[in-house]
């Protein structure tokens, strides 16, 4: 979500080529090629990810990857840097919302920000984070929406006997007949990687199991 509502160019090369993201920040940032990268490495970068484009102060970053503050400000530093539109793109989240009290989806979901020009600090500063967090999040949330009816009315329209029985956060679970195992497999990973014309490819992983367990 995050490359395509920037338009970063780097991320979204790093997408369209599917990289992996984490590996990418953590020899861009910490200077470790992919190879020597150790699972610590991994966790920082995954922390700077996460954190930095959801308002994460530099505080909240030292807390997550155990570095001082002063640390943890260079990171955030060096990846605006690295990633100058994304940095643009969330400053004109706050602006906006700041400006009218509110921000929007991508499919143009609105969400009021009334705290936003709060006078109480941390009250403004939690206004700030939703800004920036919601039109990922509620894009996210309202292209899985959309990949359900798009899988719903295929599946119906296969008259296939595959049913929907579950969501849960970006997963959705399904029932089907085993004969109709490998063909669900297909219509699903179908239907949600083309829910919405990206600049960036989705990548879904399908997994297929007697149980949640062992699907996942």
């Amino acid at each position: 979500m995050l490359a395509h509502l920037s338009v970063d160019p780097l991320l979204i090369e790093a997408f369209s080529r599917d990289e992996d993201i984490h590996a990418r920040t953590a020899r861009e940032i910490f200077g470790v090629p992919a190879g020597l990268q150790t699972h610590e490495h991994r966790r920082m970068a995954k922390a700077i990810n996460y954190g930095v484009v959801y308002g994460l102060s530099s505080f909240g970053l030292a807390g997550r990857t155990g570095t001082s503050k002063t640390e943890a400000q260079q990171y955030i530093d060096a990846y605006f840097k690295r990633y100058s539109k994304v940095k643009e793109y969330l400053d004109g989240l706050v602006e906006e919302a700041r400006r009218t009290g509110r921000v929007r989806t991508l499919f143009g979901r609105l969400r009021p920000i009334p705290e936003i020009n709060s006078k109480d600090v941390p009250a403004r500063n939690r206004a700030e984070r939703e800004a920036m967090n919601t039109p990922m999040q509620g894009t996210a949330a309202d292209l899985l929406k959309l990949a359900m009816v798009k899988v719903q009315a295929r599946l119906h329209g296969e008259k296939m006997r595959t049913r929907m029985i579950l969501t849960v956060h970006d997963e959705l679970v399904f029932e089907a007949p085993e004969v109709e195992a490998d063909r669900a497999r297909e219509v699903v990973r179908a239907e949600m990687e083309g829910a919405w014309p990206l600049k960036v490819p989705l990548r879904v992983d399908v997994g297929v199991g007697q149980n949640w367990k062992e699907a996942k």
